[in-house]
């Protein structure tokens, strides 16, 4: 009882001078209102609307109504957030405060300016940053007490075993085509004519910004070679130190002044000047313009003629690949493992290929297994230079209906998957016959994931 008059209380406060459409709530002419109770939480009308507005900008696809799937969604993680107060689960502050800040940074670049987004989600910067603070918080809270609840959950040959043998024949995973690869990468020489140009255009660029007769921030836009903070004068947003390559990041956490450019820092990417916005904790702020030096058509064609002849001494015998790599491959993710490239979204050696570099994969798609392709040139994915470089296909897997012995490792982590969320499920519907929830009526004609919301 006491529940139910909370319920009404918190929905008469929110509801002065609200209309409520009983048939379709979306359509309702609500100022705000509480639609759900979830234990002592409740959720407003106000919460679902945000939040769809943002999957909208994002393009986040929904599954279903909005104003059925955003509202459990929201319930569910109520759940998740309680369990996590009551298990002292906390989070990272500066982690989140990152994310924050990347987010903001990311609204800016695609709507155009501070002014723009404050007008577009029709909120101050200081508000939408306090609210995506919550929601990155809340978004790990989940994570980590999730991983809590299913810490535990591992799998034996014998499990995966029996998991695949009963696996209907319709319902046993296709994995697509994959295959391992080899590369020597080398960067050509840039000519000394090439560092002192860059460098004197910096200079150039730092003379006018001292002057005070251009901004960085409208040089950066015209000038600088990172794309994406050009779109904002140069701007990075906040990021802590551990971000950033350690050249940039020692100079950038050294200024102090924010009219003032730093001296001209060199890093993998470049050549960059630098320019404090404001620092907060251990995260800073700040503007930078890139440059990269260009390399000369003679001496891409000397690295080529190097790399070409390196190959062909594999060929021959004279050599091996893995030597090769030693020697000669400036590839720092690759050179202390005989060249093998590494696929970052899995975190192992195989491929498929639209998750390799766009050179490499038209490349190797119809070379043979222990072919060594001819040198070409590429756009290193980890320092965005050009590049020439070989690559070697050490072994292709067709597309294929999964078998314990090719994909027993994609077996295991696909079963493991299935019982985790299979707990996740019966966890939260455990969570449901526990606590107390109250839907209004207006919002209770969905087809929930999960069907223990409305109390019968």
């Amino acid at each position: 009882m006491k529940k139910q008059i909370l319920f009404c209380a918190l929905s008469l406060l929110f509801m002065n001078q609200v209309s409520v459409a009983q048939t379709n709530p979306s359509q309702a002419n609500v100022i705000d209102e509480v639609i759900w109770i979830v234990g002592d939480e409740s959720i407003l009308r106000s919460e679902v609307e945000e939040q769809r507005l943002r999957a909208q900008y994002e393009g986040t696809p929904l599954q279903g109504d909005p104003y059925c799937v955003i509202p459990e969604q929201i319930a569910v993680n109520k759940l998740f957030l309680h369990q996590a107060a009551i298990d002292s689960i906390e989070v990272n502050e500066s982690n989140v405060m990152n994310q924050v800040e990347n987010r903001l940074s990311y609204f800016i670049s695609q709507i155009g300016s501070k002014e723009k987004m404050e007008e577009y989600f029709g909120k101050k910067t200081i508000d939408l940053r306090e609210d995506l603070r919550t929601m990155f918080r809340d978004q790990m809270t989940i994570q980590q007490m999730q991983q809590k609840l299913v810490g535990d959950i591992k799998s034996t040959p014998a499990d995966v075993r029996r998991f695949f043998n009963g696996l209907p024949t319709d319902s046993v995973p296709t994995v697509p085509a994959q295959t391992e690869l080899q590369i020597i990468s080398f960067e050509p020489p840039v000519p000394i004519e090439e560092t002192n140009r860059i460098k004197e255009r910096l200079r150039d660029f730092t003379d006018r910004i001292s002057k005070a007769t251009t901004d960085f921030s409208v040089l950066a836009r015209l000038y600088s070679e990172d794309t994406e903070s050009a779109k904002r004068g140069g701007e990075l947003g906040f990021m802590g130190r551990g971000q950033l390559v350690p050249e940039f990041a020692t100079t950038a956490f050294n200024l102090t002044d924010p009219k003032k450019v730093s001296r001209i820092v060199q890093t993998e990417f470049g050549y960059h000047i630098i320019q404090l916005i404001e620092k907060r904790g251990d995260r800073i702020n700040c503007r930078h313009i890139l440059l990269k030096p260009r390399i000369s058509l003679t001496d891409k064609d000397k690295a080529i003629h190097l790399l070409d002849s390196i190959a062909n001494q594999i060929r021959q015998g004279k050599t091996s690949f893995e030597q090769a790599v030693i020697y000669f491959s400036q590839d720092k993710n690759t050179a202390m493992n005989a060249g093998l490239m590494l696929n970052p979204k899995s975190g192992t050696s195989k491929f498929e290929y639209q998750d390799l570099p766009q050179e490499v994969a038209k490349t190797v798609y119809d070379m043979q297994v222990g072919e060594l392709s001819k040198p070409f040139t590429m756009i290193s994915p980890t320092t965005n230079k050009e590049v020439v470089a070989v690559v070697k296909v050490k072994s292709k897997t067709p597309n294929h209906k999964a078998n314990l012995i090719d994909d027993y490792q994609m077996l295991k982590s696909y079963y493991e998957g299935k019982k985790k969320e299979e707990f996740i499920t019966n966890w939260i519907i455990k969570k449901q016959k526990e606590t107390y929830i109250s839907i209004d009526p207006a919002w209770q004609n969905c087809k929930f994931q999960y069907s223990g919301w409305v109390k019968k």
